[in-house]
């Protein structure tokens, strides 16, 4: 199993010829060369984890692919054919095992609604909690994908994040609101994070993968 970054929060997950595409937003270029895209997982409505244009440009590679996503998402993507789902459900795309955790995006500030929100742990191994801190609780994560940058981040709690998982291996994403030199700094005190349980944390920029 293939996972790649892409800018800002978006990833693809490639096995047996086939492609999932994840949370495709505003910060991110155009996804090209995915192959045979079979699924496609939306996180929240928030437009930087998804953008019409980036959903027009997949369904038109691959019409009548499932979209999974809140319902918040059904909702903010009105005439978009999206399959609701919620934590605690489970949906299978082959090759692709979707476990989904969590319900709520992260406050940003009491003065802002909180949005549903999604975290999805693909095949057992890769763990991706779009905006939220939400452990999958009694999963050993091979490879998570840890939120590097956001207006609801302190670094402090995605440290603590990082710790509470424990994975094998992660990498920062969620970072095109970061200064290059803000970006390297919240690598490393999620790299510190991670070695702390005896993982690897691995420095992936856009168009970079790891293979499982």
């Amino acid at each position: 199993m293939r996972v790649t970054k892409f800018h800002h929060a978006a990833l693809t997950v490639h096995e047996s010829g086939k492609t999932l595409v994840i949370d495709p937003g505003s910060f991110t270029d155009p996804l090209v060369d995915l192959g045979a895209v079979v699924a496609i997982v939306l996180t929240h409505e928030h437009p930087d984890h998804w953008t019409p244009e980036h959903l027009d440009r997949l369904l038109e590679k691959a019409p009548g692919v499932p979209i999974f996503a809140p319902e918040g998402v059904a909702k903010a993507a009105a005439g978009y054919p999206i399959t609701v789902v919620r934590p605690g459900e489970t949906v299978s795309v082959e090759p692709f095992t979707l476990r989904f955790f969590g319900g709520t995006h992260a406050v940003i500030h009491e003065t802002l609604p909180v949005v549903d929100n999604v975290g999805v742990l693909v095949n057992d191994e890769l763990y991706y909690p779009g905006d939220s801190y939400e452990v999958p609780e009694g999963v050993e994560v091979a490879l998570l994908a840890a939120p590097l940058g956001a207006p609801w981040l302190k670094i402090g709690d995605a440290m603590d994040f990082v710790l509470a998982v424990a994975p094998r291996q992660a990498f920062g994403t969620h970072d095109m609101t970061l200064s290059v030199i803000g970006r390297n700094m919240h690598r490393a005190r999620l790299r510190w994070a991670t070695e702390k349980n005896g993982g690897e944390f691995l420095d992936l920029d856009p168009g970079d993968s790891v293979d499982l």
